[in-house]
């Protein structure tokens, strides 16, 4: 690790003793890389339950489902302690909303309204950092974050060099705009991809090749459901999330939680009124090759996980 703040490290220390597997703990009494952390808790997850679980935290006053429910620090906080309680691996903190139409947010006034959430959060569990700024993501990092969550599909490739900077992992989700030129929810033209699975493949494997070529050393794949998608873009997508995960060769992740392209099955549902369809979604990912499932409702998925794969006689 390359930073030099002793508080910081100290904190990872006890996340990789604490939350990852025995390999983590053989080395719990030398510096640890963001990516040895990110590493070491994925695959505890993953043994345990065949996926992991990232919880969500917005600190916003507008994301399109708990927009302003958790934009103070006290509430942001005591959501981590809540989604810790109901068995999240990670939590991703982030502090601009990404639903369509948005503007963007300074990475100023990000920092200030995530940095000391990040802080408490790194304390407690392993913490990404939702941002498509370079400059948050090095603040975040220095909070105490291991992992950067860019939905740009590095449209700032900078953010590729604050990665490698930190050794930290890089979650790359494919889209095409930013959230401010997106047409709606799931409004996307059905014209806009041929064959939406290969050509998002191939995208998002010419910002990962960026990314490489940058140093980034741990990649994660988002196919990005819901941006720059119609609904029907990201059925076909979740559809065949074990293609993707095959193609990709890397971990994938599946962030399908409460959005607006599940009114497939239900065209009335509001987003807190798709938690079912959320949850389904989340088990068909993880029974389908996905790592790790973003989810805003982690007791119910977990449930529904373990329940599923002890009925399989898996173990859970």
């Amino acid at each position: 690790m390359r930073s030099s703040d002793g508080t910081r490290g100290a904190s990872k220390l006890v996340i990789a003793d604490t939350l990852a597997c025995s390999v983590a703990r053989t080395c719990v009494r030398c510096l640890v890389s963001e990516r040895f952390v990110f590493e070491s808790v994925l695959a505890s997850a993953v043994a345990r339950r065949g996926v992991a679980l990232m919880g969500i935290c917005n600190v916003t006053p507008d994301s399109f489902s708990d927009g302003g429910a958790h934009f103070s620090r006290e509430a942001a906080c005591a959501h981590v302690d809540r989604l810790i309680a109901e068995g999240a691996d990670l939590i991703d903190i982030g502090g601009e909303s990404t639903r369509p139409g948005s503007k963007p947010v300074s990475g100023q006034e990000q920092i200030r309204r995530v940095r000391e959430v990040v802080r408490y959060a790194s304390q407690k569990t392993l913490v990404s950092i939702d941002t498509t700024s370079p400059d948050v993501a090095d603040a975040c990092l220095r909070a105490g974050a291991c992992v950067i969550n860019d939905v740009s599909c590095l449209r700032d490739p900078r953010l590729a060099d604050v990665a490698a900077d930190h050794q930290a992992p890089l979650v790359l989700m494919h889209s095409r705009e930013s959230q401010e030129h997106m047409p709606g929810f799931s409004k996307e033209p059905e014209t806009r991809y041929q064959d939406v699975v290969a050509e998002v493949i191939s995208e998002w494997t010419k910002a990962a090749d960026e990314a490489k070529r940058r140093g980034v050393r741990s990649i994660v794949m988002d196919p990005g459901l819901g941006f720059n998608k119609s609904a029907k873009h990201s059925m076909t997508l979740l559809a065949n999330t074990s293609t993707v995960a095959a193609a990709v060769a890397v971990p994938v992740l599946i962030g399908a939680s409460r959005k607006s392209f599940l009114q497939s099955v239900d065209p009335d549902a509001g987003p807190n009124d798709r938690i079912g369809a959320s949850v389904s979604a989340a088990v068909f990912a993880a029974s389908h090759g996905a790592k790790l499932v973003r989810v805003h409702d982690v007791r119910g998925t977990r449930q529904a996980i373990d329940l599923s794969r002890m009925l399989r006689g898996e173990h859970a």
